[in-house]
């Protein structure tokens, strides 16, 4: 019996590292959280196209690594699907921006975006565009969260 505990011991201290799945942050800018919720202090910041190393999986979040680093990311800010941004070799010399490639693995790309201008006229994209520029400070939205009462996911 004594073999058989040491045999599983040495066995399991022996084995490499069980391969963890690896997904990419698809937003322009994200943040790994100290806690698995929005208003949790930052612990790093991430960029689009980081690496990370899903440890465990919490509701809707999970729960990464990468580097020395390890935080909470929603998974709405990452996708597991493997993408280039090399291109077809098609269009503007086949290259692809990171934001091109972020809106197209959420379904929307240039041709998308054309579409629907021409089938909603009447909107002001300019207004879109200024919005997609704004940003906030951690601090900004945990206030903009208590002051509305708001339920975090």
């Amino acid at each position: 019996m004594k073999t058989l505990i040491y045999v599983i011991l040495i066995s399991v201290l022996t084995a490499g590292p069980a391969t963890a799945e690896t997904v990419r942050v698809v937003t322009r800018s994200n943040a790994a959280r100290a806690e698995c919720r929005f208003s949790s202090p930052v612990r790093a910041k991430l960029r689009f196209g980081d690496r990370l190393n899903i440890v465990a999986r919490k509701g809707d979040w999970y729960l990464v690594t990468s580097g020395a680093v390890k935080g909470c990311v929603h998974k709405s800010a990452v996708e597991s699907r493997s993408f280039s941004v090399s291109g077809t070799g098609r269009g503007r010399g086949g290259a692809a921006s990171a934001d091109e490639v972020s809106l197209a693995g959420k379904g929307f790309n240039p041709q998308v975006e054309e579409r629907y201008r021409s089938g909603n006229q009447g909107l002001n994209y300019t207004l879109v565009d200024e919005i997609e520029r704004l940003t906030a400070a951690e601090t900004e939205l945990d206030e903009f969260i208590l002051q509305g009462g708001l339920n975090q996911p």
